[in-house]
């Protein structure tokens, strides 16, 4: 018997799409198996089942198939999508010289820039991006205001957000000039657009917001618009910070259940 999958796995599996990005396309009815809707978590058979987006068939064989991950240099003015409605500039359109058909790991909105993690490896995808793995996003933060000491201890300490206060963070202040301050920020989490919510917060506008590091992976010299290859350094270290943290929490998993135990005897 064929072995069935989720269609939003199969979907990453095969490098269109990544899981989140998957069901978000399902929710918007653009996927089709077989001629009909799909819904979310549908299993499907990969070699047999035929799947179209958008009206649009699709290859979901892996086989032969090159894993790619990359470190993208993204310029103001493009949307981290695969197509975009309105016509606005992809990050897919900086990368087509890659042979294999490659989605982004996070985002960066539109008028935001710096690094961005790509690839078609679903599982990899899926490690960076899990809240578990807390991996570590600095960014380069001008506002167009100066900034006080009580603004810096407040975004450290985490702001509220959807009702929710984010992790702590680390602020540093590079450049403070008349009217202009530029900071480096660093979080562990991935809220939309949670750089410049945190700074609106406590009174700040961001007028220019560029990511350097995403865990071991630094920015560098890279140019605006150009990619390089992830270094197996960089996959390995990446890799091992969800292991690690997986580890700890089932550590502290058991520890909790240790404790409760205790308190029923």
């Amino acid at each position: 018997m064929a072995e069935k999958v989720r269609i939003q796995k199969a979907l990453s599996d095969a490098g269109i799409a990544s899981r989140r990005a998957a069901e978000k396309m399902v929710e918007q009815g653009r996927i089709k198996v077989n001629g009909r809707p799909c819904i979310i978590g549908q299993q499907i058979d990969p070699r047999r089942d035929k799947v179209m987006i958008d009206g649009e068939p699709v290859e979901l064989s892996v086989k032969d198939k090159r894993k790619w991950y990359i470190a993208l240099n993204k310029p103001r003015g493009y949307v981290t999508t695969m197509s975009d409605e309105l016509g606005r500039k992809c990050v897919t359109e900086l990368v087509s010289d890659i042979p294999e058909r490659i989605y982004p790991v996070g985002r960066l909105d539109r008028n935001s820039e710096g690094l961005l993690i790509m690839t078609n490896d679903g599982d990899f995808a899926n490690l960076v991006m899990h809240p578990r793995s807390e991996i570590e996003k600095t960014y380069r933060v001008t506002v167009d205001s100066e900034v006080t000491e009580d603004q810096v201890v407040d975004l450290s300490a985490g702001i509220v957000l959807d009702g929710e206060r984010t992790l702590p963070a680390v602020v540093n202040v590079v450049t403070k000039e008349e009217g202009r301050t530029v900071m480096l920020m660093t979080i562990k989490e991935g809220k939309n657009r949670q750089i410049r919510r945190m700074c609106e917060a406590v009174g700040l506008t961001v007028s220019r917001l560029k990511r350097i590091v995403i865990g071991p992976v630094r920015l560098g010299m890279l140019k605006p618009g150009t990619w390089r290859e992830l270094t197996a350094m960089e996959l390995k270290q990446l890799r091992s910070k969800y292991e690690s943290s997986v580890k700890n929490g089932e550590g502290a998993d058991k520890k909790e259940k240790s404790t409760k135990n205790k308190r029923y005897r």
